[in-house]
């Protein structure tokens, strides 16, 4: 992780024009439609939210900006895409809190650099993570759940989005923290990792609150704790895991947007603006909400705010997931 954190005096450069060639065709931009590559599985709810941005920010922009599923591989198929683009604009990447944090560390030999790799746009959207059980598993509350688990964690299973996503290391950390072991069952998206929650062919995942909150508001599954801080406005009765007796303990996932690197600065505004103007608008702040997301503040929406917020992240898991064993080959 050196070699990125060694990178902040280059970071706080890039909200320089120097960083950016100017050119006639980035004046022009867009003139052709855009595709946001989306490196999450279709129907989960990063992917909700990806398609509610792209519909207001293609009305923002004049032409139409098309979300594009490359999932797998813990979102690196898609970032890849993303990586090997031509920086025009015309190719971004719905990043997230693990496409840009988990990853760099996860993996002993990363598959890209979330710093050098990219063109930071804009950080837009935080929510936290619900601990989310099978209907009929029995437990009610926190203190429940850790007692369940630990009586019977050899024969529980986990599910997750894919190894290396927040639902794996939401749920990967919480074990750790209230000392247990359990089978980790690693799906190709959230929505067949809910679906067979939902079904009871595992136990218990961490789920995103925009895809917690209806499914626990349809019975479909049972909501032990938030995983943040603060309740969520989404499910302002369900206390959090700090509340319930785990001190400190907080997982909330964000999204930001990335273009390649060496994008040019016009390029970069124009996409920053689009993004910040579709996050304000009424309907999609509504929209927002129900599922459970929140805009972030307008001071932390900028290229430079979002360079530095990734570096900070990376240094911020990067012990949790070593000490926690979580890195992989």
């Amino acid at each position: 992780m050196a070699i990125h954190m060694g990178r902040r005096e280059f970071i706080a450069t890039l909200g320089g024009a120097a960083a950016w060639p100017l050119t006639a065709h980035a004046q022009s931009y867009p003139s052709r439609p855009i595709t946001m590559i989306d490196p999450f599985a279709a129907g989960g709810s990063f992917d909700v939210i990806a398609r509610i941005l792209a519909a207001r920010m293609s009305e923002i922009l004049s032409e139409q900006v098309i979300v594009e599923n490359a999932s797998g591989a813990a979102g690196i198929i898609g970032v890849n895409r993303v990586v090997n683009a031509a920086p025009d604009g015309y190719t971004f990447l719905f990043g997230s809190i693990g496409t840009h944090a988990y990853n760099q560390t996860i993996y002993k030999k990363p598959r890209y650099d979330a710093i050098a790799d990219f063109t930071p746009v804009a950080l837009f959207a935080e929510q936290p993570m619900v601990l989310t059980a099978r209907k009929d598993f029995p437990a009610d509350n926190l203190p429940q759940f850790i007692d369940y688990v630990k009586k019977n964690s050899a024969k529980l299973q986990f599910g997750s989005a894919g190894a290396g996503t927040t639902t794996h290391l939401g749920c990967a950390l919480l074990n750790a923290v209230i000392g247990v072991k359990v089978t980790h069952v690693p799906y190709r998206g959230g929505g067949p990792a809910a679906n067979d929650l939902i079904g009871g062919q595992i136990d218990y995942m961490c789920l995103n609150m925009g895809s917690a909150g209806p499914l626990t508001m349809g019975k479909q599954v049972k909501a032990i704790a938030a995983l943040s801080r603060d309740r969520s406005p989404l499910m302002p009765d369900l206390p959090t895991a700090q509340e319930q007796g785990l001190a400190d303990f907080d997982v909330v996932t964000w999204n930001a947007f990335f273009l390649p690197k060496g994008a040019p600065l016009e390029v970069v505004k124009k996409l920053n603006d689009a993004t910040s103007q579709a996050i304000d608008t009424p309907a999609i702040k509504s929209r927002l909400h129900e599922l459970g997301v929140s805009g972030v503040a307008l001071e932390r929406r900028s290229p430079e705010y979002l360079a530095k917020f990734v570096v900070d992240e990376i240094a911020r898991w990067a012990g949790p997931i070593k000490s926690n064993g979580l890195q992989v080959d």
